[in-house]
């Protein structure tokens, strides 16, 4: 079976007359009307309008000059050029400095011209401010400059500032340099930050994240304790690293330092938070065997039990996520900026790292502005009003006899009245209000 073929569609030419005629009867029936009495295309009826639109009127041509129908003309028309606006200096110089105060987005959408022609403005502005300046200086009998003073200096102490908080917190990332010059109200922008962190050579890390859209956090401080292990190899030897931290304020209330996973260290350091701190409601932990017994009751349980503590075991890692992140964290700001020649220099630097980070490190979920501290002392909203007024939070270090603990609550669970006091909690058989 021979395969047919399908000729080329030939692309059809109008005179200059059945155009003129078309363009006419679109002007009182439309473009589809006219399309379709002359049988033209939509498309081809359209573009000849929107040419004539924008081609500049011509004079009516001389009887001599018509075209003939067997003389097809092109249909091709140019078309109008946009003519540049032309702008006065006195105009050039109010959007300037309109610019300076408002920014450029805001100056172009207000007053007219482009963002492009008023960054062209302030260029030729501050270089002609520069050979002012220049002028003035070798010639001192000349006028005073009267221009504005260059950004440039207070972009060198902005730069200076960020470079001098990140090589005092190597392990920081912008976002936490920016939170940190926030706290100190010094405003700079996090892509400002990663910009002049990246001239020095930071790179940012490659860092898997999990989204999940369920949160939990408690209510006052002391109300749960997550805890924890972190594993770490000074020369050869393994450290194993006790976390407690605080739930609702991410405040660590202990640590503790061994070559492994006991129990011993593990009650001794908790016996000591609960003197510093005063007793949690209940604390979270994994599955690990100086915490948790398979068979019988852990001596951790027991203490437990005595102190009429609740404890709750982690399923799942992202249930004590908390202390988790806080280890990554760890990892990244301590044991990865410094090397340790003994486990005595490790714990040293740990201790004084902890105490860093609890009075001085802001913390992402609170805010970006308050410390772990300003939480669980209950002095959060003094600190920010401090920083929203611009004198920024005090430096002393909070002194014991101004901590602000619950010591006495009344809550209802289940139809029942609890009573805590001093974080042990009082069950009474009271009937629920109705």
């Amino acid at each position: 079976m021979q395969k047919q073929t399908i000729p080329p569609r030939r692309r059809r030419k109008y005179t200059q007359q059945q155009r003129d005629q078309a363009l006419a009867d679109a002007e009182t029936l439309g473009t589809c009307a006219a399309a379709r009495k002359h049988g033209m295309p939509e498309s081809t009826v359209s573009r000849w309008r929107g040419e004539q639109r924008s081609s500049p009127p011509t004079s009516k041509p001389t009887p001599t000059s018509k075209p003939t129908p067997s003389s097809p003309t092109t249909t091709n028309s140019p078309k109008k050029r946009k003519v540049a606006k032309h702008y006065t200096p006195s105009q050039i110089a109010e959007a300037v400095e309109y610019a300076h105060t408002h920014g450029v987005t805001k100056a172009s959408e207000d007053l007219g011209p482009s963002r492009f022609s008023i960054y062209a403005w302030m260029r030729k502005a501050e270089a002609a401010s520069k050979d002012s300046d220049s002028d003035s200086e070798s010639t001192p009998t000349s006028e005073p400059s009267t221009s504005e003073p260059t950004s440039e200096p207070i972009e060198a102490q902005r730069d200076a500032e960020i470079l001098e908080e990140y090589a005092r917190n190597p392990g920081l990332g912008p976002s936490q340099i920016r939170n940190q010059l926030r706290r100190k109200s010094i405003k700079v922008s996090v892509q400002t930050v990663r910009r002049v962190m990246e001239s020095v050579g930071y790179r940012p890390p490659k860092v898997e994240r999990t989204k999940h859209d369920k949160r939990f956090e408690a209510v006052r401080p002391n109300h749960m304790w997550h805890l924890d292990f972190v594993q770490r190899y000074i020369n050869r030897a393994s450290v194993f690293t006790l976390i407690l931290i605080d739930d609702h304020s991410r405040y660590v209330v202990g640590h503790g330092v061994d070559d492994a996973e006991r129990a011993d260290m593990v009650i001794s350091t908790f016996v000591d938070a609960v003197a510093r701190h005063g007793k949690p409601e209940m604390v979270m932990h994994d599955r690990g065997a100086a915490f948790w017994s398979w068979r019988g009751i852990s001596r951790f349980t027991a203490l437990l039990a005595e102190l009429g503590i609740d404890q709750i075991v982690a399923e799942h890692k992202e249930h004590n996520g908390k202390v988790e992140s806080f280890n990554g964290n760890l990892h990244k700001e301590l044991f990865d900026q410094h090397r340790f020649l003994d486990v005595t220099q490790m714990a040293k630097r740990l201790a004084s790292h902890l105490n860093w980070y609890n009075h001085v490190r802001t913390h992402h979920a609170l805010g970006g502005l308050l410390v772990p501290a300003d939480r669980y002392f209950g002095r959060a909203d003094e600190v920010l009003a401090r920083i929203e007024a611009g004198v920024g939070p005090t430096d002393d270090p909070l002194a014991m006899r101004e901590r602000r603990l619950s010591l006495f609550s009344i809550t209802s669970c289940a139809g029942e009245i609890e009573i805590s006091l001093m974080g042990q909690r009082l069950s009474l058989a009271l009937p629920s209000p109705r």
